[in-house]
């Protein structure tokens, strides 16, 4: 389930279904889910390798600071060319990148992760449409600033006290999506319902991001709040009390 804000704040039920241009697509267009084992690891452990994913990702989020937490992002190799390479969580640049988005959404200010975010440069490579970079600035990030917004409505009075635990990602329904697919030139892996799961006011929540996409062995918000929506409205991904439950696999 997703909440819908208005840009006054009002939350809505999301209406579904409705299909806009971008990375949405039936699973059956990406290569079969990659299966491996569970793990959990701290995300400041050291990096494992990019091709040995695990079923779920568990990455832990620092510890909080009186101060909103901000940390440098590695700069998003766009220009070059993709690969195969499979992303971790075990890596300080995706700790870094979700400490980013949820300082991103407690302060309502989307440019703290924009580092995070799925590169300009790499999505120019990536969609074979009219003037992808218009594409990323007019409707993929746009729709990230009111998602992060909608986000911060959600956590309410005190979302600064509120504190990332972890963030679960579910890599065992991760595909490879391949060139000739909702409108891609080039492939990447592709995995939705990532769960950012935190305490506030003495109880465990989680909201959903959409979709992570990876390019060159690391994962990258693309959709914060929905893959498909109606309109201008900023969503909520299927927020719940503890920390849900990830996925469902399918899109691109």
């Amino acid at each position: 389930m997703a909440v819908r804000s208005g840009r006054a704040g009002a939350a809505v039920a999301a209406a579904a279904g409705l299909l806009t241009l971008g990375c949405a697509g039936p699973a059956s267009h990406a290569a079969a889910p990659a299966r491996h084992h569970h793990a959990t690891a701290p995300v400041t452990s050291p990096a494992a390798t990019a091709t040995s994913p695990a079923a779920t990702d568990t990455s832990r989020a620092p510890r909080p600071s009186p101060s909103l937490t901000v940390m440098p992002v590695p700069a998003p190799p766009g220009r070059l060319h993709q690969t195969r390479a499979f992303p971790s969580v075990r890596t300080r640049a995706f700790r870094a990148e979700m400490t980013d988005l949820w300082a991103a959404i407690v302060a309502r200010r989307p440019g703290l992760a924009r580092p995070g975010f799925f590169p300009v440069s790499a999505y120019r490579q990536v969609k074979a449409i009219y003037d992808p970079a218009a594409d990323w600035r007019t409707r993929l990030f746009w729709d990230f600033r009111v998602d992060v917004a909608a986000a911060h409505r959600y956590l309410g009075r005190g979302a600064r006290r509120a504190r990332l635990v972890r963030v679960i990602v579910p890599a065992a329904e991760a595909a490879w999506i391949v060139p000739g697919v909702c409108d891609n030139a080039v492939g990447y892996w592709h995995v939705g319902g990532a769960r950012l799961v935190y305490r506030q006011h003495g109880q465990e929540r989680s909201i959903g991001i959409a979709s992570l996409i990876s390019w060159r062995g690391r994962w990258y918000v693309v959709h914060f709040g929905a893959v498909l929506r109606a309109g201008v409205a900023g969503v909520v991904d299927s927020p719940a009390a503890g920390p849900g439950v990830p996925g469902p696999a399918g899109g691109c």
